[in-house]
């Protein structure tokens, strides 16, 4: 189990940008709050301004049909039917002093130009003692009496308050999610990758055995935890490859080096050296060279730089050749060797990688197959690929080692003391995986080798 650090948590890239997000997130919920404020809070206004408007046309409907006598029984009228109401009516003479109304005094705050004006409300005078704002709307009437029509608008100040308290509330709300998310976020992300790491370390410190933990959920950090483990699956086998090849050419070449060593100090002491051990050190030192050669062929073909000179080429013509190579070798040895050729089969590939490559298993299948023996090699077409197979009655390979015979110093012949040096299949599967194609072993009574290759288009 990971334990995290709070400031392992907080110095982590996530976090950053879950914070990141949490602040732009935080920005579009303030813009979309403050727009429902200002559409609320401004709706309820022209609401309340309407209601007025509709009271004093009211008013002045009645003013012009009965008078001004009319005008106070109606005022009157409205403050009995609702005396706690919050609407607010004065009417005054020329002086300003009240004729009818709930307000006591004129208020000495000037109306702006369109009549409008605020001002603070003694709530006493409506049977309380707060103190309100209101909002009113003032006229003058036919004789020089003034019309004061409004509303307390204690309400609608309240809701504000309610809107901006909710919204605040909202607000912080919004914010504390956000925190808690993009911790959890953080934390879920941290903690995964701080296992790769620490598997990571562990592999540093020399486990090449230790893989990273995956969850199961298929999600983007599995697939990068099976990518990972897939790369770390194949080093662990080039290692491995590597360790083998390194034991292996110990053991191959000290036999052939130290024969090489005392031929050449047999030598040395002759007064007369005799040709014959002079010529079997240099068989030795060439056969010690072809080695080397081969495991060099072998580490260019794998890293790619033979891909540069890949043509188009017939595979026909390729494999005909290599026949009439081998043929002669095939009948010396009292083998019957036969071969089909599909005309007109076309790859893109190196000549002479290629043509290395299907020697390597021709000289393979008449270098283990007996007199008598059979030899079948034969080149067809099918499904787009060109397979070319080559079939032999020697002892074949145990269904268990074949994948192994692939690899460089390996043989079946455990004394080592038979010709070779085990690179030869080895050097096959470097160039069939460099020309994007397959290889294949099978067969009960003998070996069967089939290549194959995507037709050039």
């Amino acid at each position: 189990m990971v334990r995290l650090k709070p400031d392992r948590l907080i110095k982590s890239s996530t976090f950053r940008l879950a914070l990141v997000y949490m602040l732009l997130f935080s920005a579009s919920a303030v813009l979309l709050l403050g727009f429902i404020y200002w559409s609320t809070a401004g709706y309820m206004a022209r609401q309340t301004d309407a209601t007025i408007e509709a009271e004093i046309t009211g008013l002045a409907d009645r003013y012009r049909l009965t008078s001004l006598d009319g005008l106070v029984r109606s005022i009157n009228e409205r403050l009995q039917r609702n005396p706690q109401g919050s609407f607010v009516y004065l009417l005054t003479d020329t002086s300003f002093r009240p004729v009818v109304g709930n307000l006591d005094r004129w208020p000495h705050i000037p109306a702006g130009e369109d009549g409008w004006l605020s001002f603070q409300l003694e709530q006493a005078s409506l049977g309380g003692e707060a103190v309100h704002r209101a909002r009113a709307r003032t006229f003058v009437l036919r004789g020089g009496f003034h019309l004061l029509v409004g509303r307390d608008m204690h309400e609608l100040t309240e809701t504000r308050q309610l809107i901006v308290r909710t919204l605040g509330w909202g607000f912080g709300i919004t914010v504390l999610l956000g925190v808690a998310g993009g911790v959890m976020m953080s934390r879920s992300t941290v903690r995964r990758i701080e296992a790769i790491n620490q598997t990571s370390r562990e592999i540093i410190q020399g486990d090449l055995s230790r893989r990273i933990p995956s969850e199961g959920s298929g999600d983007d950090f599995d697939q990068l935890t099976d990518n990972l483990n897939s790369m770390l699956d194949q080093i662990q086998m080039l290692m491995d490859g590597v360790r083998h090849v390194s034991d292996n050419i110990a053991h191959d070449l000290r036999t052939p080096l130290t024969r090489l060593r005392n031929r050449l100090e047999a030598i040395n002491v002759q007064t007369n050296p005799d040709r014959t051990d002079i010529e079997d050190a240099i068989s030795e030192a060439d056969s010690l060279l072809s080695t080397f050669n081969a495991l060099l062929r072998i580490a260019r073909i794998e890293a790619g730089h033979r891909t540069a000179g890949f043509e188009v080429l017939s595979l026909s013509q390729l494999v005909r050749d290599v026949v009439e190579l081998y043929e002669p070798l095939a009948h010396e040895r009292q083998q019957i060797f036969t071969a089909s050729i599909e005309e007109d089969l076309k790859i893109s590939g190196d000549r002479d990688l290629l043509f290395q490559a299907i020697a390597n298993v021709v000289d393979n299948a008449i270098k283990y197959t007996p007199e008598q023996g059979q030899v079948e090699m034969t080149l067809t077409r099918g499904d787009s690929r060109a397979r070319v197979v080559v079939r032999d009655s020697g002892p074949g390979i145990p269904e268990s080692e074949r994948n192994r015979v692939f690899e460089r110093f390996v043989r079946l012949e455990t004394s080592r003391n038979a010709p070779g040096n085990g690179l030869g299949l080895s050097l096959v599967a470097a160039v069939v995986r460099i020309h994007k194609a397959d290889i294949a072993l099978s067969g009960e009574a003998g070996l069967e080798v089939t290549l194959s290759f995507p037709l050039a288009s």
